[in-house]
């Protein structure tokens, strides 16, 4: 099918390991629209946490906001997440990451601050935004979106292929399942823009089809969605 000049917002929202981030970047490419990657944001906020060495508390959530500078840039690979002028794209993917960023992205402050900066970031312009609220609180009247869904096992499995990738080998299978349940307890659970499917959004299982497989299904849902609003 071929794509007509009508720019859209795609919103991609599911759980940790469905395969937002990969498919995403992956689907602007091939649209070449841009790509926002707002965990990224996120990841960003609890990377300059964890450098403070604080406790967890809304005053230090607020201070590091007023303080530091996000920036999202395109490259080759999708996006470079910069936080104070440093490419941090690699270290805001560790294993402590993970473990923190839910907690602070469910904080009200952090997340309105970041909300209105993903808002403006993505209007008026052709792109696709991954998260776990994108079509629910940053774009509802965005003309696509998707909700990626995967079983624990499928999700667990690429997460530790990830961090072996990486050369990170210090977290068991087990481990890694553990986390994902609790991510995705506080993810859907927490009382500020909570993990859930749109009513409008399209459901896609990625458990049983390849990252390519995958990509062109989200592809072809897109041009019709594009050429549908041309």
């Amino acid at each position: 099918m071929e794509q007509k000049n009508k720019k859209i917002i795609i919103a991609i929202d599911g759980p940790a390991g469905s395969g937002k981030t990969s498919s995403a970047k992956l689907l602007a490419e091939k649209l070449n629209y841009i790509y926002i990657d707002t965990g990224a944001m996120y990841r960003a906020v609890t990377l300059a946490w964890l450098r403070t060495k604080s406790e967890l508390t809304d005053e230090v959530l607020q201070s590091i906001m007023r303080n530091i500078k996000i920036e999202l840039m395109p490259s080759e690979n999708g996006q470079i997440t910069m936080l104070d002028g440093v490419d941090v794209s690699d270290e805001i993917r560790s294993s402590e990451v993970n473990s923190f960023v839910s907690p602070i992205s469910a904080n009200e402050f952090v997340r309105n601050n970041l909300v209105a900066m993903q808002r403006t970031l993505g209007s008026g312009r052709g792109c696709v935004m991954d998260g776990r609220d994108i079509g629910t609180t940053v774009f509802p009247d965005a003309e696509l979106k998707m909700f990626l869904i995967a079983s624990i096992d499928a999700r667990a499995k690429r997460r530790l292929l990830e961090y072996e990738n990486k050369g990170i080998t210090n977290l068991s299978l087990d481990d890694i399942l553990q986390q994902i349940v609790d991510r995705d307890q506080i993810d859907s659970n927490r009382a500020i823009s909570p993990l859930r499917k749109a009513e409008d959004a399209i459901e896609i299982d990625t458990s049983n089809i390849t990252l390519s497989e995958q990509v062109e299904l989200m592809y072809e849902i897109a041009l019709k969605t594009i050429n549908r609003n041309e």
